[in-house]
């Protein structure tokens, strides 16, 4: 399953984002906890190379412990500072202000030396689509600033925003890049719901989850829905596991036939809310081994 996706408006976005890059000392990158090598954007890393940086492990509350100690500890051995969080919780975000002076203290040095003083930070929250900008700002916030949504693409706009008198943030909309480099990437992204689903055979995406979990995580498909399913690595076997799934849970249309479809839909959004577990599908380069 080779997916591509870059609709029009995000170039747009992008061209926008490289001129307001200009205004800001900081940029605060959200990233998928659950894959956060695949939810970063490389365009994000080549526009910002001068500016100070912080990634927020957002959605931390859907993938391992281990995993969010890894890539926490992975970003800051190079000098990064990250912090992991759960916007729809608020979890974490009471260390956000001192990872932010943090990653600003030589711009706040530099200023104190010219005589500037209490002047705000000016950040750019940035992140792919669906990876939870809006609801960071809101809940960081304490009000509802952005617009939110369960979808990609429901930010089109910049947007300032005054949080208190030392920081400011501007919320961008979510941006792919032209081209996925591998194929795991565009996997990756289509199962955290950072693709439109109406590009997708979802029922093929089902089946390609199936083999993840089988391969990372096996049994929790069988802990999910019940022991008859058949986990695999195999592509015509996960299929068959999909079929399963729809048996246990009772997904049968006209005629009596099992709905492989609705089972499809059912598996994925399990998977993206959080109720087959706390789940994370790729590791730091170092942990690979031990994963």
């Amino acid at each position: 399953m080779n997916i591509q996706w870059y609709p029009g408006h995000m170039t747009k976005a992008k061209r926008a984002m490289k001129e307001d890059i200009k205004l800001i000392d900081l940029i605060i990158e959200l990233v998928d906890a659950r894959v956060p090598f695949s939810s970063r954007n490389p365009d994000i890393d080549e526009m910002g190379r001068q500016k100070a940086r912080l990634i927020l492990l957002n959605k931390a509350d859907l993938a391992s412990d281990k995993g969010n100690e890894a890539w926490t500890a992975y970003f800051r051995d190079r000098g990064v500072e990250a912090v992991k969080v759960d916007s729809r919780s608020r979890a974490g975000l009471k260390q956000i202000q001192a990872a932010v002076l943090n990653a600003c203290r030589e711009k706040t040095e530099r200023d104190r030396k010219r005589g500037i003083l209490n002047r705000p930070v000016r950040a750019m929250v940035v992140g792919i689509p669906n990876v939870g900008k809006s609801t960071f700002i809101n809940s960081y916030a304490g009000k509802a600033c952005a617009k939110t949504g369960n979808r990609p693409g429901v930010t089109r706009g910049n947007q300032w925003i005054r949080l208190n008198k030392s920081l400011e943030l501007l919320d961008t909309p979510g941006i792919l890049w032209p081209r996925f480099e591998s194929r795991e990437v565009g996997l990756h992204l289509a199962l955290i719901g950072s693709i439109n689903d109406e590009i997708l055979d979802r029922e093929e995406l089902a089946a390609e989850l199936i083999m993840l979990l089988s391969e990372k995580y096996p049994g929790i498909l069988q802990e999910r829905y019940g022991e008859e399913i058949q986990e695999s690595r195999d592509v015509s076997q996960a299929a068959a596991a999909l079929q399963d799934i729809a048996a246990a849970r009772g997904c049968v249309g006209k005629g009596g036939q099992y709905d492989l479809k609705k089972a499809a839909n059912l598996l994925l959004d399990d998977y993206r809310s959080g109720r087959l577990g706390r789940i994370t599908l790729e590791f730091p380069p170092e942990h690979r081994k031990e994963e």
